[in-house]
């Protein structure tokens, strides 16, 4: 009896924290589809800079 008392104190401690971790895991799942209900909301990343750094590399590596 006592074992069983043991291990269910032991889950029911344990409970909170995995509601906690599922809850901060599901959390971006759960915010894409009213992400999806407004068609202005765009999370768009900066655009990059052409440097033009890798087509010099590439010919300085081919002449090498």
């Amino acid at each position: 009896m006592n074992r069983i008392a043991a291990n269910t104190l032991e889950t029911l401690r344990l409970l909170p924290r995995a509601a906690l971790i599922l809850m901060v895991l599901a959390a971006p799942v759960l915010a894409v589809p009213s992400m999806r209900t407004d068609v202005g909301a765009t999370i768009d990343a900066p655009a990059m800079k052409k440097s033009g750094v890798g087509f010099v590399l590439l010919v300085s590596l081919r002449r090498g």
